[in-house]
């Protein structure tokens, strides 16, 4: 029983090719797609950042592998000889075949290296290293974030100009119906029903631009987050608390350790200060000790090859000092501390580009901010203009032209408050990466 629940298993899974894959594909898969699941999607499975963490890794193993040189260093290295024809000499006068046919050799060697620059080097700059790597890979986290947050606030700006656009077309095919109704019954000639045909149809047009706009938008953001093309994302947001998380502290003052740009310029002088350090060592001798030891044997039978072993060792000191190399290691001195002062330059080079930045960013955040709060009033005043206008439609005191006008002030209004909400939303976060304050913890 249990070998046909088997093959009709193996059978149902051909015949309705369902790989694993696709169940990969769904358990990968968000359930309520909010900025901060977005976010936290894309920080786990973007490439770039997936390439960074094993950056890390291969930094590490990096190290691992340099320093693994201060260890004793232990080999083997093994022979075996024979001789088809045993050399010549010539000694005193005669010719001779010295040697054996068949002879073997192993020799044991340790060494240990006592004072190398290189191992110096690694030594004292593999905290360094490690902290290059870890501020690499955050500084690619907090792209993503930034990215992932701008994109998710585009694709909600079109999906609301969507939704705008929608409850604007219901508005006009109820006018529409209205004006011909009264059309019918000779009220009213047949132009306000043109018009609101005319209206209809141009809403109509810019909602299948926005949905066309949509699939663009939302693509964008599936290539940010990593996300499967084949999957849902279904977007779950919250207006009303998005709105009022546009304020931010108009007060803060840029802060330059606090850009992950900074913090890699600052670690990569030391680490060029530590290379500095490195060539000024090249005057100084390399030493090592090491110790031999052979196992050697020789006989003209090869079946008696090793029945007699005649050993040696030895134990010494090894020191190498370089004595002329042409100036060059003077030369490799004057270069590393060029580029140390070349760093300096490029730290203030960036503090006037983060000045900037931070100046530019705040200037568009308190621009957009109050563009954001005159679009809300004005949202207010058209509904209230455009419900007061139909209202007098009907009774007959305003125009159809009037309604048109109403409507279309009460939808450039409502259109131009969602822009501009997540417009400001967009430059915060630009003034938010300008200030270095963006948090990468999800």
């Amino acid at each position: 029983m249990k070998r046909v629940f088997y093959l009709t298993a193996v059978l149902s899974a051909v015949l309705y090719n369902a790989p694993s894959y696709a169940q990969k594909v769904s358990d990968s898969l968000l359930p309520q797609a909010t900025l901060q699941a977005c976010i936290q999607y894309a920080l786990n499975h973007q490439p770039v950042v997936k390439q960074a963490r094993l950056d890390e890794d291969i930094t590490e193993y990096t190290i691992k592998g340099k320093l693994a040189d201060w260890y004793p260093q232990v080999g083997l290295d093994y022979n075996l000889y024979h001789y088809l024809k045993i050399p010549t000499s010539y000694f005193n006068g005669n010719y001779a075949q010295i040697g054996v046919a068949n002879s073997s050799a192993a020799l044991f060697t340790w060494n240990q290296n006592l004072f190398n620059r290189d191992l110096l080097l690694a030594g004292r700059t593999a905290h360094d290293v490690r902290k290059q790597a870890k501020q690499n890979t955050e500084s690619y986290r907090i792209d993503v974030v930034a990215n992932v947050t701008k994109a998710y606030y585009d694709l909600l700006l079109t999906q609301r100009q969507i939704d705008v656009l929608t409850e604007d077309i219901t508005r006009l095919e109820r006018s529409l119906k209205d004006a011909y109704n009264q059309y019918q019954g000779g009220l009213v000639d047949k132009t306000d029903y043109k018009r609101a045909t005319i209206s209809l149809n141009n809403t109509r047009a810019q909602k299948k631009t926005g949905e066309e706009q949509l699939k663009a938008r939302e693509a964008y953001l599936r290539q940010l987050m990593g996300y499967p093309t084949a999957g849902s994302l279904p977007l779950v947001y919250d207006t009303v608390a998005m709105a009022q998380n546009v304020q931010l502290d108009t007060l803060l003052t840029v802060a330059y350790d606090n850009r992950i740009e900074m913090q890699l310029l600052q670690t990569q002088k030391v680490l060029q200060e530590a290379e500095l350090k490195y060539n000024k060592w090249s005057f100084l001798p390399t030493v090592s000790a090491f110790a031999n030891y052979s196992f050697s044997y020789l006989h003209p039978d090869f079946g008696k090859l090793y029945s007699n072993n005649l050993p040696s060792s030895q134990i010494g000191l090894k020191l190498s000092l370089p004595i002329f190399q042409g100036s060059k290691r003077i030369y490799n001195i004057r270069q590393s501390e060029l580029q140390v002062k070349r760093i300096d330059l490029d730290v203030e080079n960036l503090r006037n580009q983060i000045n900037t930045e931070y100046t530019q960013a705040m200037a568009t955040y308190k621009a957009n901010l109050n563009q954001f709060y005159v679009m809300k009033e004005n949202v207010d005043l058209a509904q209230e203009v455009y419900s007061l206008i139909e209202l007098q439609y009907r009774e007959g005191v305003k125009t159809y032209l009037e309604v048109i006008t109403a409507q279309t002030d009460l939808r450039s209004a409502q259109l131009n408050y969602y822009n501009a909400m997540y417009t400001v939303l967009s430059s915060k976060i630009d003034l938010q990466r300008a200030l270095g304050t963006i948090s990468t913890n999800y």
